[in-house]
């Protein structure tokens, strides 16, 4: 919900949109096959995706044998075990070495810091910290060509005001998806962190959330 958001935002701010997506071995597979209809469908101008198997690290309940929490505690303060290690770090580092080969400057991050499960790696800090990296780890950041910008557009909306943007911009939530556990034909399940979030914000801005839910709470 939030990437398709993004991309709306950065096509009505008159970019051309080259989108990511990684294939990271996660639960939720179903999310890839649902960017692609995505991207093709808002004009993306390329969209790559990209394998980058991080089962073989685990450690998370969406790469690993290790149950999706169900039911949190709203607003804990707790890191949740859907926490993939260094996720963001890894994904940032690959679309930062797309932008550098396409001669890119601007990378659009679809962090939150209001509505989220407490991912370190969503944070302001995290994010400074990035583009530090960028201006110093990279050939064109070097030789001072290229001063790469991460451009976090929801960092400090809530999840409401998120899906009123979108639906603003004539994002169809029905074409996304958003659960960390699905059903085997996809179907949400309406208890794990992200479906909960994600209804809370349907509610909060007063709308029906589109998707059909195994559990609806």
């Amino acid at each position: 919900m939030d990437s398709a958001t993004l991309l709306a935002i950065a096509l009505a701010q008159g970019y051309e949109v080259h989108a990511l997506t990684i294939d990271y071995g996660q639960r939720h597979v179903i999310e890839i096959k649902r960017a692609r209809r995505i991207a093709r469908t808002y004009g993306a101008k390329s969209h790559l995706v990209l394998s980058v198997d991080l089962t073989g690290i685990g450690g998370s309940s969406l790469t690993d044998d290790i149950p999706v929490p169900r039911r949190r505690r709203p607003k804990s303060r707790t890191i949740p075990s859907t926490y993939v290690p260094a996720r963001n770090t890894i994904f940032l580092s690959i679309a930062l070495a797309l932008a550098e080969r396409i001669n890119a400057r601007d990378i659009f991050f679809g962090a939150n810091v209001v509505d989220f499960s407490g991912y370190p790696d969503c944070s302001p800090s995290f994010i400074k910290a990035f583009e530090i990296l960028a201006r110093i780890g990279t050939r064109e950041g070097a030789l001072g060509k290229a001063r790469f910008k991460i451009r976090s557009p929801l960092l400090y909306l809530t999840k409401a005001q998120i899906i009123k943007k979108g639906l603003s911009l004539g994002v169809d939530y029905g074409m996304t998806h958003s659960c960390y556990d699905p059903g085997p034909r996809g179907r949400p399940c309406g208890i794990c962190d992200s479906c909960r979030l994600r209804l809370k914000g349907f509610r909060d801005a007063g709308l029906r959330d589109p998707l059909h839910y195994a559990s609806r709470p």
